[in-house]
């Protein structure tokens, strides 16, 4: 399995409706980079990153520029010391960033490789612990009218989903209140709900949020402050009243260990898109089982539900609001709450070449 071709194409993807969150405003695009990598009998293996509509061509240069004649003539199944190459080769210039996403996209593609030639699906090959995954539909409502963001909510549930993410971070607390009282209300007591802050607030405001919003049953907390600040973390899970979640934002499994020795995070949340990929979101699922915590996930569901169904330790797999449902083959449905992983060989996302064209930049 000798590595004879990396190839990475960028798309720029519009979104049927205008998405919003507390930090990138309104949210009309999304980048999609996909990097190709071809063995010496013709087997591919494909992986892709996306980003809030900046940074594909870097990501795309990086990939192709930088990182694939550290490939070519590589053995392909040598995924750990390939990992190891494009770290290194990229360290002065990355430790995170657009290399982190260059160097995630590879390795995915890397493990779909791997899974295509032993003709197993990769949550099997990961570890295999249940196909089964709970997940929850992530809006990007934040701007939504809360009658907007009911009728959404509605759409998810008869869509299968049974717990929700909404936004917050309003310009005034007592909005997002009342909007999480809404959505309360008109979801039960018993489905859960999730909120997310986009890292909108300081330390002191997220305290009194996760106070204020712990009366509607509000089942996490995610990023309410800055990734950067640890202690911060630290004093909201103490001091607030809902458990944390947070990651999306984190790049690299050092900073996994920081947030998670220092007791700043519940529900660890790695992007297997954007942390260094499959072989860095395996350890720090690992990491969070070894002080038991349960991993949950950011983004790119089709290819996070084969992560969680691989792990013991799973919690949530987001459906995220940037779905690829128009441009793929086979997107992952939801029944009754679960998302099942494919068993089709490694990771099954079939990209519709034709569909995407158009949007090729």
């Amino acid at each position: 399995m000798i590595i004879r071709d990396v190839k990475a194409q960028f798309y720029r993807i519009p979104l049927p409706v205008t998405l919003s969150d507390s930090t990138h405003g309104d949210i009309t695009h999304f980048h999609l980079v996909v990097a190709r990598v071809r063995d010496d009998e013709d087997v591919e293996g494909i992986g892709y990153t996306y980003t809030v509509d900046i940074g594909g061509d870097a990501i795309r240069s990086l990939i192709e520029r930088d990182l694939a004649p550290a490939l070519l003539g590589q053995e392909a199944d040598r995924i750990e010391q390939l990992w190891e190459r494009m770290w290194w080769r990229t360290h002065y210039a990355g430790r995170g960033g657009a290399a982190a996403f260059a160097i995630s996209a590879v390795d995915i593609a890397l493990w779909d490789l791997r899974g295509k030639r032993l003709q197993l699906p990769l949550w099997t090959l990961l570890g295999g612990h249940d196909p089964k995954v709970a997940a929850y539909a992530g809006g990007i409502d934040l701007m939504f009218s809360t009658d907007q963001l009911l009728r959404q909510t509605e759409g998810n549930l008869a869509r299968g989903f049974r717990a929700i993410k909404m936004k917050v971070g309003r310009p005034r607390l007592s909005e997002d209140v009342e909007r999480v009282r809404a959505m309360r209300e008109l979801l039960g007591d018993d489905i859960p709900l999730l909120v997310d802050a986009n890292m909108k607030w300081r330390v002191d405001e997220a305290i009194r949020a996760s106070r204020a919003l712990a009366d509607h049953g509000v089942y996490w907390l995610e990023e309410p402050t800055i990734p950067d600040d640890i202690a911060g973390h630290v004093r909201i899970e103490k001091e607030g009243a809902l458990p944390v979640a947070a990651g999306e934002n984190l790049r690299t499994l050092y900073e996994f260990r920081g947030l998670i020795n220092a007791g700043g995070v519940s529900f660890p949340e790695p992007d297997v898109s954007n942390c260094g990929g499959i072989t860095v979101w395996l350890k720090i699922a690992h990491l969070a089982e070894a002080n038991n915590l349960k991993v949950t996930s950011h983004g790119v569901h089709d290819l996070h539900v084969h992560l969680l169904a691989a792990v013991p330790n799973k919690s949530f797999l987001e459906v995220h609001g940037f779905g690829l449902e128009s441009f793929i083959h086979h997107p992952l449905e939801i029944v009754d709450g679960i998302a099942t992983a494919p068993d089709r060989s490694g990771h099954g996302v079939e990209f519709d070449w034709a569909a995407l064209k158009p949007m090729t930049q």
